[in-house]
């Protein structure tokens, strides 16, 4: 007895411990993404010797993905929990009241802070492999949410699509809901659920955004020849592989072009995600203005614009830089493309606002309805990915008509 009773101790110690690092490499791995974690940090923030950290973890792949991996359990736990409900509406909101409930717990310092998820791009295989097998099982999961009589009339793809859509909002979350006391997040959780279940358009409205020339007007965003390509690269294999998967050999070489002809474009590798941002900000600006150029009411020219960002992603100009890469970059540079992203987001914030002031649009809260419009967006710069077959112009049927109509409305 007494010796069962030491090796549990034992074994009590140890997952403690584990946890703590865990923990501490978690919100590194938040501000600085894989590419700042470091094993010599994390153990300093526990108070250990590197050499005790990899007795946990023998690399900085294996922790990252440890961190991930818990992150990806929890929400699914979430997940499982909100499909025994009986209804879509009733799972829909079981699942955020759930998150917020993590959330909060997170704060108190009840429960381990969640990760962003989207840094598993970045791990070395296996671990990314192994990783992305356990996001596929909470996927699959969160796609139960609409498995219901009621919703027979849709399809796997949509069904997928919408799925996406829901768990980037959770991911996105990170980036906004800290700017909220604990206290406000019953009211968050109503106003995104409304928004999930009426969408934005007034009772009457109809879904038939007006078609702006985007494409064109990116085209010309970069002056020097050659630069777009070198820009429109980069972007697609950081969004596939992450800041560390997009090495300079790998831009290059799928450019088919020397590191010396990269360099020649770009001073160093942050300077050309910096780039990409840049004109991932500039694209959606664009869209915005050639919306409110258009005629008609605020609810025409918000669902012009979504739309126009949507059919983008998948277009020859796409895609946009997805903002998993953010955690990437030093600081310093981070905090610009966070103020970019944020002017953004305001400017979707003000045109909600004026149409409901104008009664376009249904009464929403405008600065959460712009946050979940460019989570949907940000997200669907993977929606050729989940929907092998679908064209560059039903992207915004599949992708944004459910936000602004109703994720299960048909």
């Amino acid at each position: 007895m007494a010796q069962g009773g030491a090796v549990a101790k034992a074994t009590d110690r140890f997952e403690r411990k584990r946890e703590a690092i865990l923990d501490a490499a978690t919100r590194i791995l938040n501000r600085k993404g894989i590419k700042g974690l470091t094993l010599g940090d994390t153990a300093a923030a526990v108070d250990l010797s590197t050499t005790s950290v990899t007795y946990y973890f023998r690399r900085k792949d294996d922790l990252a993905a440890a961190c991930i991996f818990r992150g990806i359990e929890t929400l699914l736990g979430i997940a499982e929990a909100a499909v025994t409900a009986p209804t879509p509406a009733e799972r829909l909101h079981s699942f955020f009241t759930r998150y917020l409930d993590v959330l909060k717990a997170t704060q108190a310092g009840d429960a381990p802070p969640l990760p962003i998820i989207s840094e598993l791009r970045a791990l070395s295989s296996p671990r990314r492999e192994e990783v992305a097998q356990a996001y596929g099982r909470l996927f699959r999961k969160a796609r139960q949410i609409f498995d219901h009589p009621d919703l027979c009339w849709m399809s796997r793809g949509r069904r997928t699509a919408r799925a996406r859509m829901l768990l980037e909002q959770v991911f996105w979350g990170g980036a906004w809901l800290s700017r909220f006391d604990v206290e406000d997040y019953p009211r968050i959780r109503d106003r995104i659920v409304d928004i999930f279940l009426n969408g934005l358009a007034p009772e009457g409205a109809a879904w038939s955004p007006a078609a702006i020339a985007l494409e064109a007007r990116a085209a010309r965003i970069s002056p020097e020849p050659g630069r777009e390509t070198f820009l429109l690269a980069a972007t697609r294999l950081i969004n596939l592989r992450g800041y560390r998967g997009a090495s300079v050999d790998k831009i290059s070489a799928e450019l088919n072009v020397t590191k010396g002809s990269f360099y020649h474009h770009n001073d160093a590798k942050d300077d050309l995600v910096v780039a990409c941002f840049e004109r991932t900000f500039e694209v959606m600006r664009s869209a915005q203005r050639l919306a409110m150029e258009q005629p008609g009411s605020q609810w025409d020219k918000l669902s012009a614009c979504a739309a126009a960002l949507a059919e983008f992603q998948l277009s020859a100009h796409g895609p946009l830089l997805r903002t998993h890469a953010l955690t990437a970059l030093p600081e310093q540079m981070r905090g610009a493309m966070v103020e970019q992203s944020d002017r953004v987001s305001d400017r979707f914030a003000s045109m909600i606002s004026d149409g409901i002031a104008e009664g376009s649009i249904r009464p929403v809260d405008p600065f959460i309805a712009a946050q979940m419009l460019n989570a949907t967006l940000n997200a669907c710069a993977e929606l050729g990915y989940l929907v092998p077959d679908v064209r560059p112009k039903a992207a915004a049927a599949v992708f944004v008509r459910p936000l602004m109509m109703g994720i299960f409305k048909h």
